[in-house]
C-alpha cells in the first residue's frame, strides 16, 4: 500500500496549493519537492508548477508531480480569476507596491458608478502592455534585470482577455476588484490601465488568485496541511491517493 502511493506521486498528481505572501512560485515548487523527498526517500522526482504568482501575491497555485508535469502547459491556458485591490490616486515604476510611489493623482472625481462604467469597458480583447519589473524576456534577459539598473526598455504589448470585471467593494482610495481573465494577463498592468482610465493613477496593493479554470482556492492545501497529509500517508490512516 505504501509503495503504490509514493509510486503515485510519480506516475503523476496535480496538487492545489495556496502560495504564502512573499514567496516566489520557485520557493513553493521547491518546498513541495523538499517534502515528497523527504517523507519518501525519492531521490529524484520532476515537479513543476502550471503558472507563476509574483511574490507580493498568494492564492492558488497547481502543482504537477511525475508525468502529470507534461499537463503544465494544458493548464497554463486555461483561465484565471483573481481578487484585487486596488490603490487609487498613486503609481509606483512596478505598478505595486514592490517600488516606491513615483506619482499622485486627484481621485475626489472618482464614483462608484464611475468604476463599475469603466471596468466595464475592459470586458473582451485587450491590448496591454506588461510592467518592465517582470520576467517577461526581453533580448534573452528577464525584463526585471533591466528595470533594477535603471534600464529603461520598451515593452511590447500582448492580447489578453478579460472575461469578468466585478467591483466588489468601494471606498477611497482603495476599491476590490474580481477580475477572470485569460492566460498573461497583468494585474498589475490592468491596475496601472484602471487608474489611467479613471483619469486618475493606480497601483495594485493585494492579489489572490482564486481560480485557475475549474480548480478553485478553496480546496487546496496550506504548505502545514499538506505536510500532515503526507504524514498521514506514510502511517495509512489517509488514502490521500
Amino acid at each position: 500500500m505504501f509503495s503504490e502511493k509514493v509510486a503515485s506521486f510519480e506516475e503523476g498528481q496535480v496538487l492545489l496549493f495556496d502560495k504564502p505572501l512573499y514567496w516566489t512560485s520557485f520557493d513553493l515548487v521547491n518546498k513541495v519537492r523538499i517534502i515528497i523527498r523527504s517523507a519518501f526517500g525519492i531521490k529524484k522526482i520532476k515537479i513543476g508548477h502550471a503558472g507563476t504568482l509574483d511574490p507580493l501575491a498568494s492564492g492558488l497555485m497547481l502543482i504537477c508531480t511525475g508525468r502529470a508535469t507534461k499537463r503544465i502547459e494544458e493548464f497554463r491556458d486555461l483561465d484565471k480569476e483573481y481578487v484585487a485591490t486596488i490603490h487609487l490616486g498613486e503609481t509606483t515604476p512596478s505598478y505595486d507596491l514592490e517600488t516606491e510611489i513615483n506619482g499622485r493623482f486627484p481621485v475626489e472625481h472618482i464614483t462608484e458608478n464611475l468604476v463599475i462604467t469603466t471596468l466595464n469597458g475592459f470586458l473582451g480583447e485587450q491590448k496591454q502592455v506588461p510592467p518592465i519589473h517582470s520576467a517577461k524576456m526581453i533580448e534573452g534577459k528577464r525584463a526585471y534585470e533591466f528595470a533594477r539598473k535603471g534600464i529603461q526598455k520598451d515593452m511590447n504589448p500582448v492580447t489578453v482577455y478579460f472575461r469578468e470585471a466585478e467591483l466588489l467593494s468601494f471606498g477611497i482610495p482603495d476599491i476590490t476588484v474580481r477580475i477572470v481573465c485569460s492566460k498573461g494577463t497583468y494585474i498589475r498592468s490592468f491596475a496601472r490601465d484602471l487608474g489611467l482610465a479613471l483619469g486618475s493613477g493606480a497601483c495594485l496593493s493585494h492579489l489572490e488568485r482564486t481560480a485557475v479554470g475549474p480548480y478553485l482556492l478553496k480546496n487546496s492545501f496550506s504548505l502545514e496541511k499538506f505536510e500532515e497529509s503526507i504524514k498521514d500517508l506514510k502511517q495509512n490512516r489517509n488514502p490521500y491517493v
